[in-house]
């Protein structure tokens, strides 16, 4: 799964958004997602899932609960692909002010 189709869903925005304020129990992250999806346990826990596999976090056994924590490299992932297409439009938009720099200062 492409890291920005990660990013698309709505719950796992918000799971990455509570992470990142801290490791938090499986059951935390269940209560908080239902209270503002409305969605069930098993669904909360299919997008942990996705958010481990994908690499945004990791989940580790502490007695019988599991902690989450955000892993950055999905999120590496993400700002890697932003970056590159920011060259592009940057050099593209820097060419533009160039080119219409150049047509302002004919007319005066």
């Amino acid at each position: 799964m492409h890291p920005l189709e990660v990013l698309g869903d709505p719950v796992r925005r918000r799971l990455i958004e509570l992470l990142g304020d801290g490791q938090r129990t499986a059951g935390e992250l269940t209560a908080r997602i239902r209270e503002e999806f409305a969605v069930g346990q098993p669904a909360v826990s299919n997008q942990l899932k996705v958010l481990r596999e994908t690499g945004f976090a990791r989940s580790t056994p502490q007695g019988a609960r599991r902690l989450y924590a955000l892993e950055h490299a999905g999120l590496d992932q993400v700002d890697a692909w932003v970056r590159q297409r920011r060259r592009f439009w940057t050099g593209q938009l820097d060419a533009l002010g160039d080119a219409l720099s150049e047509d302002h200062g004919e007319d005066a």
